[in-house]
């Protein structure tokens, strides 16, 4: 009961930290292996999943890894031509899209799956992310989210196929579903764990820090995945404080600046559970 309190507590601050922002929409969950003890706002509201998805195709490679059905090292084809879900046609994505750059330059020769999952994860590289959801496929990475319990994570296809977009071919995601698969990660329960603490090194060398760990102290391990798009901002994460059991945090937005807005209300969220719980 103590636990329960403080959280309820923690929710009528955070929900003060919301309304002073002008979100229009927010979602909260929040998981702590310490206590066992949850914190949800708003968790099953369905998003448009933006990058976060990214970190469910790394799963799924992991998981096809460990049943032999490739290899991690695996030379793959860096190539820009895929199919549209919604018509079948060519698209190709454009490189002023893409936080990863350098990666346009390789088109045409091999680089191994090992390296397309870091570039898609510490860099959110969206071409090297549909290079390895034609992989393993779309179908294939939501039937393992649900068999990780993630039943609203629902993953059709890559990134900028714009076509598939104005259909409402896009992929979802809920804050509580994406809590789920960090949680069984933080338990080295996906695949296995030594596969588990594979990716959560991955994770742990985002480039992209503006939420969640912006305003924790500098040497805080945070495995986390940003993902945005207009006026959408999300982030994903295990936090791991010094002297206790790590906490999960996601935190979906929309309605805020994805650049300025939406990520310091992630930062001024995360700061104060960490306040909270961790000191």
């Amino acid at each position: 009961m103590r636990y329960a309190s403080v959280f309820q507590l923690m929710i009528h601050d955070i929900q003060r930290l919301i309304d002073q922002s002008g979100v229009s929409t927010v979602s909260i969950a929040f998981y702590d292996m310490e206590t066992r003890s949850r914190m949800l706002i708003q968790p099953d509201l369905s998003y448009h999943a933006a990058s976060t998805i990214k970190l469910c195709i790394m799963m799924e490679l992991y998981r096809q890894a460990e049943e032999r059905a490739f290899w991690l090292d695996d030379y793959l084809t860096v190539h820009n031509v895929f199919r549209s879900i919604a018509d079948g046609e060519p698209y190709s994505l454009l490189t002023h899209n893409d936080s990863d750059t350098d990666i346009y330059k390789h088109i045409g020769s091999v680089i191994p799956a090992r390296d397309l999952i870091f570039r898609m994860i510490t860099l959110s590289s969206n071409l090297a992310t549909n290079i390895l959801i034609e992989r393993v496929t779309a179908a294939r990475v939501t039937q393992f989210m649900k068999k990780l319990g993630a039943r609203d994570l629902l993953i059709l296809r890559g990134v900028e196929d714009y076509r598939a977009y104005e259909q409402g071919l896009n992929n979802r995601a809920s804050a509580r579903s994406l809590m789920r698969i960090l949680v069984r990660l933080a338990e080295r329960s996906v695949v296995s764990p030594a596969a588990s603490e594979e990716m959560l090194k991955i994770m742990c060398q985002q480039q992209f820090r503006e939420g969640i760990p912006a305003l924790l102290p500098g040497k805080i391990q945070i495995a986390h995945k940003t993902g945005s798009n207009e006026y959408l901002y999300h982030d994903a994460g295990i936090v791991y404080p010094p002297r206790r059991k790590p906490y999960i945090l996601v935190v979906m937005t929309q309605g805020l600046h994805e650049e300025t807005e939406a990520p310091l209300l992630t930062a001024e969220i995360s700061r104060f559970i960490y306040d909270k719980i961790a000191q």
